[in-house]
């Protein structure tokens, strides 16, 4: 299986909305040319995950594809997770950027049980779209929960319920909506299992209609 192409690198990220929480390497100040070389670095990779997939891009090929040394790739990212968290940001940004200030219902201006509805939808299909570069870069356990795309979801999820009134705890239950969008799960559900997406776009709504019933 093989990635889609990744949104344009831009060499200063937009500003996020007011309730985003910083993605990857957001906020983070870099010289002009530094700049420049992170942008040629995720060019190449982007280019290899689109062509291989994410599963076989090495750290040595996006070094031989941009032609830096293999030292220069560690340097930027620190390993290959932190390189497919890197080239995830962009895609990640996008989704972020339609839930938090896009148009309704997945954006601001329709009831928030609507808007949970809509995000679980969006999120399905953004996983699907991005499947393989999102489980290489979850490989690493540690940082599959810490990741700051993970907490603007998280922190999204708990806002809706407590604006659509569920009581309780809010943050526990905002965690077991996300495990029904978790990466392993949607590939297993949809690659080895055959699952249509229609039902597991389904199937969220549904969930979602029984956490928020009154």
């Amino acid at each position: 299986m093989t990635t889609p192409p990744l949104p344009p690198m831009a060499a200063s990220p937009p500003t996020p909305p007011a309730r985003a929480l910083p993605m990857a390497d957001s906020g983070r100040q870099e010289r002009a040319d530094a700049a420049r070389n992170r942008i040629r670095l995720l060019e190449a990779a982007s280019r290899l995950v689109a062509e291989q997939g994410a599963e076989h891009v090495t750290m040595e090929a996006v070094a031989a594809a941009a032609s830096v040394g293999k030292g220069t790739v560690f340097r930027r990212f620190g390993d290959r997770v932190g390189l497919m968290f890197a080239l995830l940001d962009h895609a990640e940004r996008a989704h972020q950027e339609a839930f938090l200030s896009g148009p309704a219902p997945l954006g601001p201006g329709a009831p928030a049980v609507e808007r949970l509805e809509a995000f679980g939808v969006a999120t399905l299909r953004h996983l699907t779209r991005y499947i393989d570069l999102y489980l290489a870069a979850e490989d690493c356990p540690t940082r599959r929960y810490t990741a700051p795309a993970r907490a603007v979801r998280l922190t999204h999820v708990a806002v809706l319920l407590r604006e659509s009134g569920v009581t309780g705890d809010v943050e526990l239950l905002a965690e077991a909506l996300l495990g029904y969008l978790d990466t392993a799960l949607v590939n297993y559900l949809r690659n080895e299992r055959r699952l249509p997406a229609e039902r597991l776009e389904a199937g969220w709504r549904d969930l979602v209609a029984r956490v928020t019933r009154p």
